[in-house]
Parts: C-alpha cells; structure tokens; sequence
C-alpha cells in the first residue's frame, strides 16, 4: 500500500541520486497520541552528501480521509521539489505526517482507542485509533522534538513552516497561530479556513457567521461526525478553533504573525470559506497571500498548486 508505492531503487545510479530526494516511511511513538504514528520524509538531494548541513524543515499535512503518503502518491511532491531544486529553490526536509481525520487539534471530546476501535464509521483499526486524541500536542511537541532529533535539521521558528490541503490546511493555518513560536511560515491548499461561515452566498463581504450550536449542526450535517468530536457541540470549541478568531488573539497579543499564503479553486465548495478568511485577515491588516485557480477540491488541484506553497515555505524559512 503505502509502503510499496513509496519503495525507492536502492542501487540508483549516483548521477540519479544527485538529482533527487530520498523518500522513506517512518514511525515513532507519540506521547501525545499514545501509540506509534508513521510519516513520510522527504530528505533533498544533497543531504547524503553534506553530512554536516542542517536543513530547514516543511511540515505537510493531509486532507480528511488521507494518509501520510498521499503527497508523495498522489500529489507528487518529491518530484516537484526534485524539479524546483534543480531550477534554484533552496533545499529543505519536507515531513508529512499520518494525521488520522484528527483535524490536528486537541479534541473536545475524546474517545479513546476502544471507543475508536468499536465505531465502524471510521473503519476502526490499529493503525487509525490512537489513546489520546491530542492531534495539535503529537504535531507541535512530538513530531517537531523527534525530527529534529533523528534528521540534521535548522530547529529553529525561522527555519520551520507548516503547509497542508483542506482538513490540512486548516491544521496548517491554525498551528501555526497557535504556536508561533515554532512555525514562521504557513500554506494552505483549499483549507477549512472559516468553518463557522454561513454567507453571503456567493461570499461578499462582510462575512455573516454560524452562532448556534443548532446552527452548526445544520451547516456541518453531513460530515457533523468527523468533525464534532474535535470541534466539539456547542459554539465554545467552534470559536476556540476558528482560524481568523486566532489571528486576532495572535494580533491583539503582539504575535509574531507567521507569513500566510493560502489558495482555493474557483469551483471548491470551500471558496467562500477561503474568501471569508481573507477578507478577514484584510480588515485586520494581516499581510498575506492569497490566490484562486480554476479547478475543484481534488487531486487535479493540488499537485497543479503545490509548487507555489513549496516556494513561498522556501522563500521564508530557506533564506
């Protein structure tokens, strides 16, 4: 499955070597989660070379429903990163790690691994459940404090950016928010950047936003069992989570405001969510980037887009 798609010839030829990443599968033990978690690096051409470089460090997260593999797989990162680097990007260790469907954040209300395991809904497994689902702990303090014990890293804020697509966008926006003392930079490809939006429609501002928790549930039915148990019942965990809540809280604090890019397609369902969200950031005077492509929320998209967040992470944490 994952392992098999990401299995690189061992006895390539030096000249290939030169010019590309190595891919591997990993795993380590998550205090936060209290199980084992995988994830896939991504090691840039001359790190077997310069034994003693250190290197800055992306973050990439996936959407609902994915896996740590799906950007090699699927958006095919590590050739994307081979083809920049090799027109002047500067180098950087790219980490994705397995993020479950846990919205990389603390949850509101926990299950636990048995629970887990009995709820056929989310195809409960081993690989999947975890004891603790305190997504946005195993990303901030467990993975960042293994990767840079286990790779030659720069472990620094400046030398550390976050990135993800839709469920990942959003836990790359608000991670970095969270924890700006860790991450200078982050993107986001058709993020959930403004869960609690409810119109205009299409978005026109000022945005008008959900204020009920009968409101809620109304607007997040369909997927109200994927994202309640992180989000929570009531507007509480929802406002607790809202990205442009916490760049105001960030903002009004005195940051510092990691650098934001963010992208949707023209035909997501999530544009207006991406449009609120920078129409927000606008009236607080966040500087950021924002774009809008032609496409959908598939992988037609993002592996077409993910050439920009790749050099706008470099841009700020590579200098």
């Amino acid at each position: 499955m994952v392992a098999a798609a990401l299995v690189l010839a061992a006895a390539a030829p030096l000249a290939a070597q030169e010019r590309h990443g190595q891919v591997r599968i990993e795993s380590f033990l998550s205090a936060a989660l209290g199980v084992p978690k995988h994830y896939v690096v991504y090691l840039p051409p001359s790190y077997a070379r310069q034994t003693h470089r250190r290197y800055p460090v992306a973050y990439y997260l996936h959407g609902l429903t994915g896996n740590e593999g799906d950007w090699v797989t699927l958006g095919g990162i590590d050739r994307v990163a081979d083809s920049l680097i090799g027109a002047g990007m500067p180098e950087m260790i790219l980490v994705m790690p397995d993020g479950d469907d846990g919205w990389y954040t603390n949850w509101e209300t926990p299950r636990g691994f048995a629970a887990c395991m009995m709820d056929t809904l989310v195809s409960g497994s081993a690989s999947y459940c975890v004891e603790h689902e305190r997504y946005d702990d195993y990303i901030a303090h467990d993975l960042i404090a293994h990767v840079d014990s286990a790779y030659r890293t720069l472990a620094t804020r400046a030398h550390r950016g976050i990135a993800g697509l839709s469920m990942g966008g959003y836990g790359a926006i608000v991670l970095a928010l969270r924890h700006p003392d860790l991450f200078a930079a982050a993107a986001s490809h058709s993020g959930v950047l403004s869960p609690l939006y409810s119109g205009p429609r299409p978005f026109a501002g000022p945005a008008t936003y959900l204020n009920s928790a009968d409101a809620i549930h109304a607007a997040w039915h369909g997927l109200w069992h994927a994202i309640s148990p992180a989000f929570g019942t009531d507007t509480t965990g929802w406002y607790a989570r809202d990205p442009a809540r916490l760049a105001r809280k960030l903002q009004a604090g005195g940051g510092p405001m990691p650098a934001i890019s963010f992208d949707v397609g023209a035909e997501d369902g999530l544009a207006d969510q991406n449009r609120a969200f920078h129409w927000e950031l606008g009236q607080m005077g966040i500087a950021h980037t924002y774009a809008e492509w032609p496409g959908k929320h598939d992988w037609k998209y993002w592996p077409a887009h993910v050439g920009e967040s790749l050099r706008f992470l470099a841009a700020h944490i590579a200098r």
